[in-house]
């Protein structure tokens, strides 16, 4: 049986290699080199500060790093800078603003007049509503001008990842993703009607079947960025969506990906999943009730907008931080939407998506953020971003048993909300049952990911239970059901979830 797991911060072990066999070469007869300003430093030297920071701190950010650093990771980055502009806490803005154009043009005119470039040449993308611009920068001359500006609240070389080189890209192109199935064990599921369809033995643990007496999420929209539906499984599209016990509902899907090595295409390439992962989050969150006796969605009558707006799950490409912050400010901007799930994302902050949780946020949208999932040597990271918000509630998963355990790969801390029973304790392959990307087809997820659409799926029960209730009386009302309620764990939050006692 192949388990899916999802590996969101195994860069922290790749780290502690490269610091160790950084180490071991300064042991062998070499050469001094003196690295100039003019001169970038190299990715690993990037890396090890980046490392440094987030052993020590438990986070890292830009803002904290010397104009050459940053400069340099701009030049390993593309040449992509994105600057947040604007008072300190204006990440966004509703409506036009003269001052805020102003100094955006001005922005402009400083990249233009050091870089030697048009306007249009140097623009890459100008963001509706958020006060960000991402900009062609290569000259430490414009870092350093732009950092002394009034009005720029950061500038990040957003195209840097800690993952382009040969040694670590293998092992996060593609992560999360999976389009195989797994056969499904008769002690992982109970049946119920209409004819044998399955309910996912973790739901029992979190009453969600008898959350149905009173809700099934009639009328309440869960927006999904991932990586898309499979055009494959009609059961998560409009043809197969409408089923059985779940009726009445719509399912849309966008792609706001664009599938490209190069930072200026406009290559985008559909709606549709072509990893896997999403489909099973949409599978987790909103499967019909059907007679196909297959898995159930948590919220199987609620509404779905699934978004194609990453290749994978971890947010390592500008055009997947790109996709992902598009993705927020459109559901953001639909009044029909009440819940986001994201179990995707990053070791550290990125500013477009963190402005574009603000804006989403400010919209009254309750957001579901996944706090980590990697393999199980580095499980010691802490929640990772976007979870690490305080905009968003992280959740993460444990094991099956009479006390909390994390699962074999999941990331627990003092920013965890809430945790989903989603693992064996016997058999840590073992996790919970989703839709395969084909039709017929089942399997196995796991993760902080199946812990975060599971959450997104009881959150949308509770809130078609009390469909004129706020953001704020849902997660109350979701902190009241749960274990340790009114304390909070230092590592796992409220605890699991009681769904019935949250609709009651």
């Amino acid at each position: 049986m192949k388990v899916k797991h999802i590996i969101l911060a195994a860069a922290v072990s790749i780290f502690t290699l490269s610091c160790s066999e950084n180490e071991t070469t300064e042991q062998q007869p070499t050469i001094e080199t003196t690295v100039t300003n003019d001169e970038p430093l190299s990715e690993a030297k990037i890396n090890a500060i980046i490392e440094e920071s987030l052993s020590t701190h438990g986070t890292f950010s830009w803002k904290n790093v010397d104009d050459h650093t940053l400069w340099s990771a701009l030049v390993h980055g593309e040449k992509i800078l994105s600057i947040g502009y604007g008072k300190e806490e204006a990440y966004f803005s509703s409506s036009p603003d003269a001052q805020l154009t102003s100094l955006k043009n001005k922005l402009l005119a400083i990249v233009t007049k050091n870089e030697g470039l048009s306007k249009e040449n140097a623009t890459i993308t100008d963001y509706d509503v958020i006060n960000v611009l991402d900009v062609q920068v290569g000259k430490l001359s414009t870092i350093k001008e732009l950092r002394n500006t009034e009005g720029v609240r950061y500038i990040e070389p957003i195209g840097y990842s800690t993952f382009t080189s040969t040694a670590t890209s293998s092992l996060f192109n593609g992560s999360g993703c999976s389009q195989e199935s797994d056969y499904i064990y008769g002690a992982d599921y109970t049946t119920t009607s209409p004819n044998n369809a399955k309910i996912s033995w973790h739901l029992s643990r979190h009453n969600v079947p008898s959350a149905w007496r009173y809700s099934t999420g009639k009328g309440i929209t869960v927006g999904l960025i991932d990586t898309g539906v499979s055009r494959s499984q009609t059961l998560l599209n409009s043809s197969g969506f409408n089923d059985g016990y779940s009726y009445g509902r719509t399912v849309e899907k966008y792609g706001t990906f664009i599938d490209s090595s190069w930072w200026w295409s406009s290559n985008y390439d559909g709606p549709h999943d072509l990893c896997g992962h999403g489909t099973s989050m949409a599978s987790i969150i909103a499967a019909p009730r059907n007679d196909n006796g297959q898995a159930i969605g948590v919220a199987y009558n609620s509404n779905l907008i699934a978004y194609r707006a990453t290749e994978d799950v971890v947010l390592n490409d500008y055009h997947e931080r790109k996709g992902v912050t598009k993705a927020l400010i459109q559901l953001a901007n639909r009044s029909d939407v009440k819940i986001i799930s994201m179990s995707v994302g990053y070791l550290w902050s990125i500013g477009n998506i963190r402005d574009a949780i603000k804006y989403a946020h400010s919209k009254g949208k309750l957001i579901f953020a996944a706090g980590g999932t990697s393999t199980s040597f580095t499980t010691w990271y802490g929640v990772i971003f976007p979870a690490s918000m305080s905009e968003t509630v992280a959740v993460t998963g444990v094991k099956d048993g009479q006390s909390y355990q994390d699962c074999k790969t999941c990331h627990s801390g003092s920013k965890i909300d809430f945790t989903i029973i989603m693992e064996r304790a016997s058999n840590t392959n073992r996790h919970v049952l989703a839709l395969g990307f084909y039709n017929g087809q089942e399997n196995y997820v796991g993760g902080s990911s199946a812990a975060t659409a599971t959450t997104a799926g009881i959150a949308a029960l509770v809130w078609a239970r009390h469909p004129t209730w706020t953001r704020s009386q849902i997660l109350h009302k979701l902190k009241q059901s749960a274990d340790f309620y009114p304390y909070k764990s230092s590592r796992f939050g409220y605890g699991n979830i009681d769904a019935l006692r949250a609709v009651q």
